[in-house]
Formats: C-alpha cells, structure tokens, sequence
C-alpha cells in the first residue's frame, strides 16, 4: 500500500516502523526538520518536510495515490482538516487523531465521515478504557474483548506461590476441569513462545489465554486467582487518561485523583463531580500516604512522565497497594518496570497503532492489537467467502509458524478452536501471531 504518515511523534514513528517492516510505501511529513532526518536514516521511506495541510506538500506526496492517509499530529485542527484534503485530492482511506471526546459521537462520527474522514482516532479514551477493564478483572495484568464481548483474553503473572508453576501445559487438567480456553501464548525473558503440551511454565512468565467470557473467573480462581474487592482508586495525574477513567468509574468507586497544577484542579473538580481531586504533588509519598495510600486497592499512574509513573507505582505496591497501572510510552522501559514489580503498563502508541493497522490489512480484520511487553500481537478476522481456511479442518490447514487459533465466533456462539473445527464464511476467528507471521496470515482469510 501506498501510506502518507502526517506526524513524526511517538504514535507516527511507530507506525512508520511498524508499515515499512510490513512492505509498504511510506511517506513521513514533518515541520521538524531533526526529527525526519533521524526518521529517515533509521527506516526505508520518503520524509517530507513541511505543513501536511498545505496542498502543495500534500501533492508532493502522493496523495493522488494515496491507499492510506494518517493524520497523527500533536494539532488536532490539523489532522482533521489534513484527512479531508487528502480524501478531496483522491487519498482511498484517511485516519485523524483527535483529542475531543465529543466527536465520538455517533452523529458527529457520521458528520466527520461526510467530510471524508473515515475512522477518528482518540488515543487517551482508547488507553482509559484499558485502564479500567483492568480494574475491572483486578486478577489480570491485561484483558481485551472481542466481537462485541463473545470472546476474551487476559494476561496473568506466573508468581512463586502460582500453582501453574513448574506446570507442564498438558497436565493444566490437573488444575481445572474447564476446556473452553487455549493459552495462546508465553512471554519469558523478552522472548514470546507459541506453546505445546510439553511447554513447562516458570516464573515470571506472562501468560496470554483465550476463553469465553461466561467462564473467566471459574477459570482463573482454578488458577488460584481470585478477584479483589475493590473500593479505594488512586489516580496520579489529571491527564487526558486520568479524567477519562475518572469518568468510567467515579459512579461506582471512592476515587482521589492527585493533580499538582491548581488552576487545572480547579476546572477537574467541575468535570468530576463524583471524584476527590487533591491538589498535591503525588510523588511525595507523605503526601500519598496522608489520603490513604495504604487503604487504596489499586493505584493508576498516568502522569505523561514515564519516570514519575514507574517510581510512584513501585512505592504504592511498596506500601501495600493490591494493584498498580502504569502509563509507559518509552517502549524501552517496558519490560524493565514489568520485571520491578509492576502490574499493568498501559501504552498509548500500542493502542492506537493496533487500531489504524487494521486497516492496512488485505483480509477483513475487526480487529488488532499491539500487546505491550511482547512482540507478538492479536487479530480478529472476518472470514470471507472462498477463503482457505473454510476447505479444511484446521488441522489440515498448513498455517506459518508463529500462528495459533485461539477462538471463534458464529453467529451468537463462541467457541474455543480445535484441530477438528472448520472455520466457515462470516467467522470471526481470533489468532495469536508473532512478528514474523503477521504479513503472511492475511491470505488464509
């Protein structure tokens, strides 16, 4: 595909890495001349310097030929009025990213679409949601639904006293009676296994699992995880993040929300009604430990600054706190803070990449998702008519390596896949892929 990247920050080089390692046509456009250059040596692709709403730079581009347009600037402003240019002078699809939560609405989603814009991109609602299905299911380090819900997967830690550990897979029966589930995949030491009956789980491992929602906390209390009973949220930060998942769960839980600047505190007390914002510096732990850290079930950092995040989780999790969720967007430090002790890294250029990659997808994909601490990543296709893998049983199905058939979703059933299982047209098929299998999957759909 022929892309056009507006934006060279954090979401927007990730990307560009992402696409080229993918084999397409990528065009990068900046006002900063430092960092297309730096972009430029690193990646195979064209950068351009200048405004991605000037029509000039827009043509210099390619836009005529353009299969993809992604607007990511830090200006919201100019990435929506970037789509509709780039839709005007022929681009197939465009994406924005955008900062307005009212512009999800569903009749200003069809107003932004009559201007051409095909899919809005909101990368702090997207990462609040995260946050809070995490605190949702307080056994899980990670949980993503799909197909409206009908299937699910979580991530869980492997700990000292886990009884899966030392666990050979094929003897899981020992634990459970419970069948509807596959462990899709191990993350161990910065390397992720597709695993078989005589993997052998260790500690420290991170466990990816397929299940059916219905069966979730039967399947992790058999694990010996149980779910907190959860009252007290610490927020640190009245970021975009911090308001959001504010909003999702003031109505429900006793929520402090610590903001150090008092002009924007003010304005959060009137946004969030329901909320105890504490105008205080909350990476002083006196501070923290005053409004009841000790008492707090699970502490959220979502700051902007990587460091305070990391650090203020690890004194929550020091003082007791059952549960910590961080905001890491340094990629690099990821597996780091998981390794120290934390329990949940929420990372906004994940998020919001897995979305926009969809799209540049041969085969219909509901969905994918870029998961955090691993390479690998998740993807739910629509099967369609013809495809390769409505001729066979899935056994006899030769898949790349890298691949594995986690779920399937018919109709209003869900199931887990076996060797036995024929998919048919219409499926939505859940697959756990790693890097290197990820270009190659579409066909078979």
């Amino acid at each position: 595909m022929n892309i056009i990247i507006a934006g060279s920050g954090n979401v927007g080089r990730y990307l560009a890495k992402k696409l080229v390692k993918e084999g397409h046509d990528i065009v990068i456009i900046d006002t900063n001349k430092d960092i297309l250059k730096e972009v430029e040596s690193s990646y195979d692709l064209i950068s351009l310097y200048g405004s991605c709403t000037s029509f000039s730079v827009l043509k210099e581009a390619g836009v005529a030929n353009c299969d993809l347009f992604i607007a990511v600037t830090n200006s919201e402003d100019s990435n929506v009025l970037a789509c509709v240019f780039a839709k005007k002078f022929g681009a197939k699809k465009t994406v924005a990213r955008i900062d307005n939560m009212e512009y999800l609405s569903p009749v200003n989603k069809l107003s932004f679409i009559n201007l051409g814009i095909d899919r809005l991109i909101y990368p702090e609602y997207i990462a609040a949601q995260e946050v809070v299905g995490v605190i949702k299911q307080t056994g899980t380090t990670e949980i993503f639904e799909f197909s409206g819900g009908k299937l699910t997967m979580f991530v869980i830690k492997v700990d000292e006293n886990s009884p899966l550990r030392n666990l050979m897979l094929k003897n899981f029966s020992t634990l459970t009676t419970l069948r509807d589930f596959r462990i899709a995949a191990i993350t161990r030491d910065f390397e992720t296994i597709i695993p078989n009956g005589e993997t052998i789980l260790k500690t420290n491992d991170y466990i990816y699992i397929i299940t059916l929602p219905e069966i979730m906390q039967e399947l992790l209390a058999a694990i010996g995880i149980s779910k907190l009973e959860l009252h007290n949220i610490m927020i640190l930060g009245g970021s975009r993040i911090g308001i959001r998942t504010s909003k999702f769960l003031e109505s429900q839980l006793n929520i402090k929300l610590f903001e150090i600047d008092p002009e924007k505190s003010k304005k959060l007390v009137d946004m969030l009604p329901n909320t105890m914002v504490i105008n205080s510096d909350g990476r002083n732990i006196d501070n923290l430990l005053d409004e009841g850290l000790e008492k707090a079930d699970v502490f959220t950092a979502v700051t902007g600054d990587d460091e305070t995040n990391i650090l203020t989780c690890l004194m929550a999790k020091r003082y007791g706190v059952k549960k910590v969720i961080a905001e890491i967007e340094n990629l690099d430090y990821i597996d780091v803070a998981s390794r120290m002790g934390i329990d949940t890294i929420i990372n906004k250029k994940l998020s919001t990449a897995s979305m926009i990659y969809a799209l540049t997808m041969k085969a219909e994909v509901a969905m994918i998702k870029c998961l955090t601490g691993t390479k690998a990543e998740v993807l739910e296709f629509i099967v369609s008519k013809d495809a390769i893998v409505t001729k066979n049983q899935l056994k006899d199905i030769k898949f790349p390596q890298g691949i594995i058939i986690g779920g399937i979703v018919r109709g209003n059933k869900s199931f887990i896949a076996m060797g036995d299982t024929q998919i048919r047209q219409g499926d939505s098929v859940v697959l756990f892929a790693l890097p290197d299998a990820i270009g190659k999957i579409s066909k078979y759909f």
